[in-house]
């Protein structure tokens, strides 16, 4: 990485390694509309209260393991994840949340800040249509005190997502 590069995405609060996918994807403008808060935004709850925007606006990035091969998951902040939708979606046989270190090998980043994309490895991503209700939701930036605004077409489309119906049902 250049150090432009890092010197950018030091200033702007995103991960160096989102910074440069950022811009590999020709998204360079994102990094300039990173906002990095004092302290952590490592819960839904906490970023859209960072924000100041619904806790709905918010894309959590989740990874699952299912049948051992991590998945990421795009859920709205307001929503849980039903893991048996996921394995319908999938074919799979299990379905589980996927441990901290399963997380960072195979996104480069730790729980409370993946980003939707610009990971290590690439993986299988779903993205629930709960994104889709908002014109802007906010995402990660690779840091747990970092997030970044983008269309959640625009995002999904970047992740390179499925969009699907895997969202817990309340009675």
């Amino acid at each position: 990485m250049t150090t432009t590069a890092a010197t950018d995405a030091e200033g702007s609060g995103a991960h160096p390694r989102f910074a440069e996918a950022l811009r590999e994807l020709g998204l360079g403008d994102l990094v300039g509309r990173v906002r990095r808060f004092p302290d952590a935004t490592r819960t839904a709850e906490e970023a859209a209260a960072a924000i100041g925007c619904e806790l709905s606006q918010i894309c959590k990035s989740l990874i699952f393991a299912a049948d051992g091969v991590p998945v990421l998951v795009l859920m709205d902040g307001s929503s849980r994840v039903d893991l048996e939708l996921v394995r319908k979606e999938l074919g799979a046989d299990k379905v589980t949340r996927a441990k901290a270190d399963v997380v960072r090998e195979t996104t480069g980043y730790a729980i409370g800040g993946v980003p939707p994309f610009g990971h290590r490895t690439r993986t299988r991503v779903l993205a629930d249509r709960s994104l889709l209700e908002h014109d802007v939701v906010w995402a990660a930036a690779g840091t747990p005190y970092s997030v970044f605004p983008m269309a959640p077409e625009d995002l999904v489309a970047h992740a390179d997502g499925t969009l699907v119906d895997v969202r817990e049902r309340t009675a």
